[in-house]
Formats: structure tokens, C-alpha cells, sequence
């Protein structure tokens, strides 16, 4: 299994007066709460003010293109970090969700020219997506996602 934290740079700091949006769906909260915590700590830790990170809310996975979009029209935002946890069901539905909402936040990055940090997680199973937030096993996808956009708006 290959890890983004090999790719990302454990040394970057944010730039001065760095602002950062973050869409957060609310579906599966007790996963995408942690990721919440754990990349604003993250933002925090590496220079980013409390003040200067804005986070929305949505009910789902499926809102979070939207919310970003709402984010980057403001064009107050070096970068916008959607955070969620899609976790595969019985039925299609999963896959529907997890391709629109990675396409539709594709499209906002590359419509606002923005860097858009594609933190959420599609987990077979709550297992899976519990082994990719703090204290689990296969590293944190809320830390990973600040990393990716701190080292983004430092090109």
C-alpha cells in the first residue's frame, strides 16, 4: 500500500496571513469531526492564525463541490480543503456519491484555479476510515490535507 506521506514535505510552514477555507460534511461525524481537528491543529501548528481558517458546514459528501465553490467565489482563500468520509454501503449509492463529489471538487480547483485539497476519505467500511484518522493505523488524512495544501500554496 503506497502512503501520501511519503510525497509530502514534514518541514513546510504556512505562508504569512495564509487563509484557508475548509468544506466539512457532517455525514459520518465522529470521523470527519477528527479530520476537522486534526487539520486545523495541523494549519495551526504550521502558522496559519485560527482567525484566518473558515470552515463551512454541509449535511453531506454530495454538498461538499458546493461548499467549495462558495468558498473560492469569495476569493479570500489561498486554499480550500474538503474534508468528508464516504464509507461503502449494500448498495450503488457510494459509488455515485464519491465520484461526484470527487469530480465536482476536480472542477471548482480547476475552475477557481485554486488549489482544492481533496480530504475525504472512501472507506469500504467504518473500520477503514477509523484507521485514517488520528490514532489510527494507517496514518490521517485531516494532517495529510493541510500538508497538501500548505505545500500547494507554497509553489
Amino acid at each position: 500500500m503506497s502512503s501520501i506521506k511519503q510525497n509530502l514535505r514534514h518541514d513546510v510552514k504556512a505562508k504569512k496571513g495564509a487563509k484557508i477555507g475548509i468544506a466539512l460534511s457532517l455525514y459520518n461525524s465522529k470521523i470527519t469531526s477528527a479530520l476537522l481537528k486534526s487539520c486545523t491543529d495541523e494549519l495551526i501548528k504550521r502558522g496559519v492564525s485560527k482567525k484566518d481558517i473558515k470552515v463551512i458546514k454541509v449535511p453531506g459528501a454530495f454538498e461538499l463541490p458546493y461548499a467549495c465553490k462558495k468558498l473560492a467565489d469569495t476569493k479570500k482563500f489561498n486554499a480550500i480543503i474538503a474534508l468528508g468520509a464516504i464509507i461503502k454501503g449494500e448498495t450503488p449509492h457510494f459509488d455515485f456519491i464519491a465520484f461526484a463529489c470527487a469530480q465536482g471538487i476536480m472542477e471548482v480547483g480547476l475552475e477557481s484555479k485554486l488549489p482544492v485539497v481533496f480530504g475525504v476519505l472512501t472507506t469500504n467500511n467504518l473500520k477503514q476510515a477509523k484507521d485514517r484518522i488520528k490514532g489510527g493505523g494507517k496514518g490521517d488524512k485531516g494532517v495529510e490535507s493541510a500538508l497538501t495544501a500548505l505545500q500547494i500554496i507554497n509553489l
